[in-house]
């Protein structure tokens, strides 16, 4: 706690003589001491119940009470088996918030995620730093103490978990998942549990989770990263998106993937937090803890490069479309859409004419019939005319004659 609350101080006197006097009232012990000589200090059943009695009421987990534990032979206190590694879990977090990642109350240990099979899957550390830009991050700190494979195991549960509806979920979403494996990869990340026990991440996938190797050599590192990488690759590694123009789109697929980044204690020791010290799996190069977190391979770069291909393809569409268009073999003029449709749809098709000529020339055509047809509509209207009859004169002489 001395490295957590005060980072920068390089003396524990104060520390220490409060820790005296709470062990004047029994309410802190000595567990164990370390190689350097420093102390670790546990709470007491006692000093447990006062903690929780002031902090839980604002909202402050107080870790599982560290009973004491005695050697059967020789009745001799024992420490645990694991105060080194915590050590180095609160020396991760102090490291963080030096950084300005996480607030010294917004850190968590051994919390527990629960698989489907029950097993307990509990993260060494969790950090909720928003306003540094990491929503929420899940770190296992290692001190080569695990093998690597066993690291990978870690990784498969932790996406796992990521993938669990909750028990209270809808049934035909329930449904769903049940149809077929893999189908709750169509299930939005908001439906699902982890989303009811963590913030956003305000970034495509998982749960980011952290690797911080503490207490160990670079090669051991580079090997474990290694492993990590090759036979972690299903829950770490993005995938292709499925575009219509695959040729067009790079961008990677990290909606179902876990986020993780690596890196060491003696680095963000040396460093910092927040320096560049964080190594993204799959990536080359260490960069910043967001920088290591964003996508700039995502989900942003998929919406502009299938944007811009859906683009291209409508131009090449419309340039092909273009030089299909016909010419009137009249005029030489090219069909405007209306007479291009006029021509080739079935219904229009009949009634259109000449398909050789265009629109303007077939509505010459149009009135040229339709001028045609009116001039012989008239004539046949017209009244006929009158049959010539004999000479009036003529006629009359013969009757003349006659009488």
């Amino acid at each position: 706690m001395w490295k957590l609350t005060r980072p920068d101080n390089q003396h524990d006197k104060l520390v220490r003589d409060n820790l005296l006097d709470l062990e004047d009232h029994h309410l802190v012990r000595i567990e164990a001491v370390r190689e350097d000589q420093r102390q670790v200090w546990v709470l007491t059943k006692r000093g447990h119940g006062e903690a929780k009695k002031l902090l839980e009421p604002k909202g402050i987990r107080v870790s599982a009470l560290r009973e004491k534990k005695y050697d059967p032979v020789t009745g001799k206190l024992l420490g645990a088996s694991y105060d080194d590694h915590a050590a180095a879990v609160t020396s991760t977090a102090a490291e963080l918030h030096r950084a300005g990642i996480g607030h010294r109350l917004g850190f968590q240990t051994e919390v527990g995620h629960r698989l489907a099979d029950g097993y307990v899957q509990r993260a060494d550390l969790v950090v909720r730093a928003p306003q540094a830009g990491v929503p929420v991050m899940l770190l296992e700190i290692d001190r080569r103490s695990e093998d690597a494979h066993d690291l990978v195991q870690k990784l498969r549960r932790y996406w796992e978990w990521g993938r669990l509806l909750p028990k209270d979920a809808a049934k035909h979403t329930v449904d769903l998942v049940r149809s077929r494996p893999g189908a709750i990869e169509d299930v939005d990340h908001e439906l699902r549990l982890w989303r009811r026990v963590y913030p956003p991440t305000g970034r495509e996938g998982l749960v980011p989770l952290a690797f911080v190797f503490a207490d160990t050599t670079e090669a051991k590192v580079d090997n474990t990263v290694a492993v990590l990488e090759e036979a972690g690759r299903r829950y770490w590694a993005p995938r292709r998106y499925d575009s219509l123009y695959p040729k067009a789109v790079t961008a990677r697929d990290y909606r179902q993937a876990v986020p993780v980044v690596v890196t060491t204690l003696e680095q963000l020791q040396e460093h910092g937090a927040g320096a560049e010290v964080w190594r993204r799996l799959g990536r080359t190069g260490e960069q910043t803890l967001t920088a290591a977190l964003d996508n700039p391979d995502g989900h942003a770069l998929y919406r502009a490069q299938e944007a811009r291909a859906e683009a291209e393809d409508e131009r090449r569409r419309a340039a092909e479309r273009e030089a299909r268009r016909p010419v009137c073999t009249r005029c030489g003029r090219k069909f405007t859409d209306e007479r291009w449709e006029e021509i080739t749809v079935h219904r229009t098709a009949v009634r259109a004419g000449d398909t050789s000529v265009c629109g303007p020339c077939r509505a010459d055509d149009v009135a040229r019939q339709e001028a045609a047809a009116e001039a012989a509509r008239l004539e046949a209207a017209a009244p006929p005319e009158p049959q010539d009859g004999p000479e009036p004169g003529r006629g009359r002489g013969w009757f003349r004659r006659r009488t």
